[in-house]
C-alpha cells in the first residue's frame, strides 16, 4: 500500500491546465503524466459510509460543514515552538468529519487507480487529481489541529543525548504515521492514538542510541535520576566525574580549546556551572549548532578513549546503558 505523504510533481503541474481550454495532443500528455506519477494503489481505513451514493455530498457538498484549522508554522527554535503550539481546538464531531473527508478521498482515489489502470483519459486524470488534492488538504489540517501533541510530548519526556529538535522532529514524522493509520470509526479519541505513537517513537531514539558508542557516559549526567541505580553505581559515577575533570584540566585528550568550551559548557563540568543546550553553547562559540554538535561527537569520542585506558572497567555509555 501507498501513502499520500506528498502530491506528485505532475498533479501539481496538471492542476494549473484544470478548466481551460487545452488541445487534445496537450491534454494526453497531461493525463500521461499524472498517471505515471500516482500510485498503483492508495491505502485508506475504511467506513460503512463510503460505498453509500450520498456520501460524497454529505462530506464535500456545497451543504457540508467548512472546519477551518488556522496555518501553522513551525518555529526553528523548539522551546519556543513549544508555546506557540496551542492545539487547535476541534470537537469530537468535527475530528470524526476530518478523518471521514480525509479517508474517503482516499478511497475515492484508490477506486480510480485500482479500476482504470488501462484508461489514460483528461477526464480521468482530472478526476484523480480532484481527490488527491482533497486528500493531502484534509491531512494537513488533521496535522496542523494536532501538531501540539508534539510539543507537549517533546517537553515532557528526556532522553538522555538527544536534543528536544529531535524529538520534535522524530515525534512529527510519528504524527504523520498516527493520521495515515486512524480508524475513526472504533470511536477512540485520536490524541490518544496518536501520543502512544509519538512516545513509541521517542523509544525508537533511545534503541538507536544504545547502537552508537560515541556518547558520553551515562554516570556523567549530573542531572541523571540515581533512584533506578544500584549503590555500585553511585561510585562508579563518582571516579568517573573525577577522571573526566582530570582528563579536561590536564587536556589528556589533546582537545583544542573550542573542543573544551563546548564539553565543559554542555556537561556543566565546570564546579556551579549548568547544563547548556547546543544552541546556547553556539552563540558563546560563535558557530552553527550543527557545527557546535558536530565538534561535540568528536570531542567526546577522544575522551573516551582516554577514559576506558585510565579506568579499570569499561565505562558505560549513554548507549549501552
Amino acid at each position: 500500500m501507498t501513502t499520500l505523504l506528498a502530491m506528485p510533481e505532475a498533479v501539481e503541474k496538471g492542476s494549473k491546465g484544470v478548466g481551460k481550454k487545452t488541445p487534445q495532443k496537450s491534454k494526453y500528455q497531461l493525463a500521461k503524466r499524472i498517471f505515471e506519477k500516482m500510485p498503483k494503489e492508495v491505502d485508506y481505513m475504511n467506513h460503512e459510509s463510503f460505498a453509500l451514493p450520498e456520501t460524497e455530498d454529505q462530506l464535500f457538498g456545497p451543504d457540508a460543514e467548512p472546519i477551518d484549522v488556522p496555518l501553522w508554522a513551525p518555529s526553528k527554535d523548539p522551546e519556543k515552538g513549544m508555546k506557540l503550539a496551542k492545539k487547535t481546538l476541534l470537537t469530537p464531531q468535527q475530528e470524526v468529519t476530518l478523518f471521514l473527508r480525509y479517508n474517503y478521498a482516499r478511497y475515492r482515489l484508490n477506486l480510480l487507480v485500482t479500476t482504470n489502470k488501462r484508461r489514460t483519459s483528461f477526464k480521468m486524470a482530472t478526476e484523480m487529481e480532484k481527490w488527491y488534492s482533497r486528500a493531502a488538504r484534509m491531512r494537513i489540517n488533521l496535522v496542523r489541529a494536532n501538531i501540539a501533541l508534539v510539543y507537549a510530548m517533546s517537553k515532557r519526556t528526556r532522553v538522555i543525548g538527544v536534543e528536544i529538535a529531535d524529538l520534535v522532529s522524530e515525534g512529527s514524522m510519528a504524527l504523520l504515521r498516527s493520521v495515515e493509520k486512524f480508524d475513526v470509526s472504533r470511536g477512540a479519541k485520536f490524541s490518544t492514538y496518536a501520543c502512544r505513537s509519538i512516545l513509541k517513537s521517542f523509544g525508537h531514539i533511545a534503541m538507536r542510541l544504545q547502537r552508537k558508542s560515541n556518547r558520553l557516559p551515562i554516570t556523567l549526567s549530573p542531572d541523571l535520576d540515581y533512584r533506578f541505580e544500584e549503590q555500585r553505581h553511585e561510585k562508579r559515577w563518582r571516579e568517573s566525574l573525577e577522571t573526566l575533570r582530570e582528563i579536561i584540566k590536564e587536556n589528556q585528550a589533546r582537545l583544542n580549546k573550542v573542543e573544551q568550551i563546548i564539553v565543559n559548557e554542555r556537561f556543566a563540568l565546570k564546579k556551579g556551572g549548568k547544563l547548556r543546550t547546543l544552541a546556547e553553547v553556539a552563540k558563546m562559540v560563535g558557530l552553527t549548532d550543527e557545527r557546535v554538535r558536530q565538534i561535540q561527537i568528536v570531542a567526546l569520542g577522544k575522551i573516551k578513549v582516554v577514559m576506558e585506558k585510565n579506568m579499570p572497567y569499561p565505562a558505560r555509555t549513554a548507549a549501552s546503558a
